[in-house]
């Protein structure tokens, strides 16, 4: 019948790779099935022409996110402070006094967020733009709240519900900057590390189609063979799970609840130049556009390796980009840039674009976000699965949903279903 591990793991995405060391520190038998030739899932990296690595995918991290932190001590990792001095641009343009006023507006509007509870009936069925519509703010102020809004979350406001949001951002705790640090090894090297930990226990370019259920084990089919568990933990992010064949077919709550979803829509560029000239007139590099929605820009350069920024086009935004050719789109780019900081931004040396838009094995970035405003329980139904699968992702974790700190913590989560589960067995056997 061939080798039985205690459990499988799904997807080696930080959730996937944080829930395989966790059950493997603990004892168990564990096996992990990639479908990517990488491990890392929505955190990956690429080399520039002079040799540089850098993050294409998830990238920043602080220190109020306690699990990547430790990880990144543990694995002694560079914490590279992203430069901050200086001051923020926001586009279309107005004064330095009308600026800062746009942007605590469209910051106390999330906070009024934060406020609601997203149990409350009367946000049933409410988007956040129905919301939005009916505060008291600026046009300029509720423009910079959407971009801000459609930039991390990247799905149009119109189609996130008002009480996810409230639920997601609510999860979201660090009082310092998200910006705080990146790692000047990247964020990718921290997956690599953890899946060295793992060894032989990981297959790579091992994509899973179907999952079975059988009285004595589940049998997975990946890559074009079968592999034999207890138990399984689906560590890919809900669009992603919803793909994947079950027999027998998954509870009609659950199925209904991984459908629940949208991937998000993501397009990051890295533009290098021959020196910080946004410095030069005292700016620090950031830019918030409150037109077009969804994007942003920030220093991202290394001391002795350049001058960089860092660009995001999240929602609807990513979707009308992405139909573009490559030179198009970085002109387009170029010329947002060229518009906030000056003509010099034209003269970058070096453009990198990852386009996370229908990402063939993680949907997209840099989350999935619930679509269905009825299924107010999904989250609550996927994480309690249906023994002996399980489920993990950044999307379900009690903290930092959609970031790496709220993979590791997710995967955690699941690791514990795991032993709870393998306990309760014994105890009936």
């Amino acid at each position: 019948m061939g080798h039985v591990h205690d459990a499988i793991v799904v997807g080696a995405g930080f959730a996937g790779l944080s829930a395989a060391v966790d059950l493997v520190e603990r004892g168990y038998d564990v096996g992990v099935l990639e479908a990517r030739p990488r491990v890392g899932g929505r955190v990956e990296s690429m080399v520039l022409e002079d040799g540089m690595r850098i993050d294409s995918g998830g990238q920043f991290l602080c220190a109020d996110m306690p699990n990547v932190m430790a990880l990144a001590r543990h694995y002694g990792k560079t914490l590279v402070r992203p430069h901050m001095e200086g001051n923020f641009i926001l586009q279309p343009p107005a004064d330095e006094a009308e600026s800062w006023r746009i942007y605590r507006e469209s910051a106390n509007l999330r906070e009024r967020i934060k406020g609601l509870d997203p149990g409350d009936p009367s946000l049933a069925g409410l988007s956040v733009a129905d919301w939005l519509a009916g505060q008291n703010a600026s046009d300029d102020g509720a423009r910079a709240f959407r971009s801000m809004i459609e930039g991390l979350w990247c799905r149009p406001i119109g189609e996130v519900p008002l009480w996810y949001l409230v639920s997601n951002d609510r999860r979201i705790t660090n009082t310092r900057s998200e910006l705080e640090y990146f790692l000047g090894e990247t964020m990718h090297s921290l997956a690599g590390d953890l899946a060295r930990d793992l060894g032989p226990r990981l297959c790579t370019a091992t994509p899973v189609d179907r999952i079975l259920t059988t009285n004595d084990a589940v049998e997975i089919r990946a890559g074009g063979g079968t592999f034999r568990a207890r138990q399984v933990i689906v560590a890919v992010p809900p669009v992603m799970a919803s793909r994947i064949v079950f027999e027998p077919g998954l509870p009609h709550a659950l199925a209904s609840a991984l459908n629940a979803w949208k991937s998000g829509t993501v397009i990051k560029a890295l533009l290098r130049y021959p020196r910080r000239f946004w410095r030069d007139d005292g700016l620090s590099g950031m830019v918030m556009w409150r037109d077009p929605a969804g994007l942003f820009a920030c220093d991202v350069s290394r001391d002795g390796r350049g001058a960089a920024l860092v660009v995001f086009a999240g929602g609807q935004l990513a979707v009308e980009w992405r139909q573009m050719a490559r030179g198009v789109l970085q002109d387009a780019i170029v010329g947002k840039l060229a518009a906030a900081l000056g003509p010099d931004a034209r003269d970058a040396t070096e453009i990198s674009l990852r386009d996370w838009t229908d990402d063939p094995w993680s949907g997209g970035g840099y989350s999935d976000t619930i679509a269905d405003a009825s299924a107010t329980s999904a989250e609550e139904i996927i994480r309690a699965g249906r023994a002996p699968i399980h489920f993990a992702c950044s999307e379900l974790s009690s903290s930092f949903p959609g970031y790496v700190e709220g993979a590791i913590v997710a995967g955690r989560e699941a690791a514990h279903r795991v032993e709870a589960n393998a306990r309760a067995r014994h105890a009936r056997a």
